[in-house]
């Protein structure tokens, strides 16, 4: 497993990384199979969507925060009840093919950190799988 440190700069932020885990990837000798791509907190998650506009990274996080608000009663007494229930919502791992070294995504697709309790100092873990068919 390899592990790369993003520093979030807001409470709710959809953070490209696909550059930082290809970087990770490129480390290791070439190989095919797939990255699982995991992030290791309750309050922030992992997506692959457009990462050529911004505005999609920013039309999610208003509708994230529009479907679960920060301030609607919660029971959880820490009080980022609402980050926990948009993790819940986005999940915690994405999966990705690897050809030769290099992540296989879609012409318009990243990978994103999804923080809704920033800022933090936040892990991603990257566990490669060789040769999965």
């Amino acid at each position: 497993m390899v592990k790369i440190s993003i520093a979030t700069s807001r409470r709710t932020e959809l953070v490209p990384v696909t550059r930082e885990v290809q970087g990770a990837v490129a480390a290791l000798p070439p190989w095919d199979g797939l990255l699982h791509v995991h992030s290791p907190h309750t309050t922030a998650g992992v997506t692959l969507n457009e990462q050529a506009d911004p505005d999609v990274a920013a039309d999610v996080e208003r509708a994230l925060a529009k479907l679960v608000p920060w301030n609607a009663g919660y029971a959880h007494a820490e009080g980022n009840a609402a980050a926990h229930v948009q993790t819940a919502l986005v999940g915690v791992s994405a999966w990705v093919p690897v050809r030769r070294g290099r992540l296989a995504m879609g012409r318009w697709q990243g990978l994103f950190l999804c923080e809704f309790d920033g800022p933090r100092a936040r892990e991603l873990w990257l566990t490669p799988i060789e040769g999965a068919p």
